[in-house]
Order: C-alpha cells, then structure tokens, then sequence
C-alpha cells in the first residue's frame, strides 16, 4: 500500500490550494500516460467509468457496479464514484488513511480543500499527473489501494497478480 513511496521527482505542481475547484495548474501528463492511467482503472473489476456527477463535464469518473465499501471511500454525494481523472491526468480520490500522509510527504499528493468539511470525507486527494512511467507505477497503486477500499468484496476475489 505504498507505506513509503519514493519521493517524486522534482518540485509540486503548482495547484489552485484551498479553492474550489481545485485544480493542478501544471506538470501535467501526456497523453500517452493518461491514456495507460485510464486503461488501468477500466481493468479493475467492477470498475466501469463515465461522466463524473460530482467534477466539471471533461473528468472520466471511476464508478463501482458494486460498491461495497465505507462512506469514507466515495466522493460525494455519489455513493458509486472512488475518483476520477481530469483530462490533464490528475485525479481527485479516495485513499485509505494510512497512505495519506506518506504521499503527501513524498510529494505525490495533496488533501482536496473540501475534506476539511465535516460534512465530507477526510479521505480525499488530488494525486498529481504522472508525467512518465515511473509515475505512473506509483499513481497506479494508489489507484488499486483506492479501489480495493471502495470494492472490498470484489478485491477480495482477485489474484495477487490482478491486483499488482
């Protein structure tokens, strides 16, 4: 579960901080990486994705057939919604706790400004744009730890090799 990613290469992509909405104002990823990022969260069982109902129109959500997993674990309102990636390959999601502060620190994410309402889980991120492969392998994990909080039943009946 990434308990001490390496720390990201270079300086944090400049951010739109404590607003809504908030947006990664740089450093994004190109296409090619977004497009392998996209294909990766498609692959997760019970995983299909789609117009975000709570992101501006562009963002592709990452939507469960099946949710199963704890409030924590959804952006609300939607109760299906895990994360989505805008269309410059950052992603707003939700992470396990545990896993929150280490990629702070090493410099992979930042908490989303709305996790600071009582009303919203302290769970969510923006998790800056993998800009090459190296990236991408660790946003892909943080991606799976995300999902298996989302789905824990169908986590539970993949194979260690699915899930890597």
């Amino acid at each position: 579960m990434l308990p001490a990613p390496p720390a990201r290469p270079g300086t944090r992509p400049a951010t739109t901080g404590l607003e809504i909405p908030h947006d990664q104002l740089d450093q994004f990823s190109p296409p090619e990486i977004r497009a392998a990022l996209v294909a990766r969260a498609q692959a997760l069982p019970g995983v299909f994705t789609g117009p975000s109902p709570v992101s501006e129109p562009s963002s592709l959500a990452l939507r469960l057939r099946d949710p199963s997993g704890p409030w924590e674990a959804f952006l609300h309102p939607s109760r299906d919604e895990f994360g989505h990636v805008h269309r410059t390959g950052f992603l707003h999601l939700t992470l396990p706790r545990p896993m929150i502060a280490p990629l702070v620190r090493a410099g992979w994410a930042e908490p989303h400004p709305i996790s600071r309402r009582p009303e919203w889980p302290d769970t969510i991120v923006m998790l800056y744009a993998p800009r090459d492969d190296a990236e991408l392998t660790v946003t892909l994990a943080a991606l799976r730890a995300s999902w298996r909080q989302a789905a824990p039943d169908a986590a539970e009946h993949t194979t260690t090799t699915e899930k890597e």
